[in-house]
């Protein structure tokens, strides 16, 4: 079993490498593009236990330690491989 977890910066919050890579596609004539948000992919594997526990570690990571309250949302799912 593996938790797939997304990172991403709330709304309003500036997103300084998200900046950066759109001005760089725009450089190299790439356009169109409104914007750019850069985040996190983070995966966590699990052995041995139900997927609501695994749910449960996954959510108890990002809250504790994973993802900063004040400035960044996550999401995440659970997947049985």
């Amino acid at each position: 079993m593996k938790a797939k977890i997304y990172i991403s910066y709330k709304e309003g919050i500036l997103d300084p490498q998200g900046k950066t890579i759109s001005h760089a596609l725009d450089t190299i004539g790439i356009k169109k593009i409104n914007s750019v948000r850069m985040g996190k992919y983070i995966e966590m594997e699990f052995k041995g236990i139900s997927k609501d526990k695994a749910s449960e570690i996954t959510d108890e990571s990002c809250r504790k330690l994973l993802a900063n309250p004040n400035t960044e949302t996550y999401s995440f799912e659970i997947v049985e491989e």
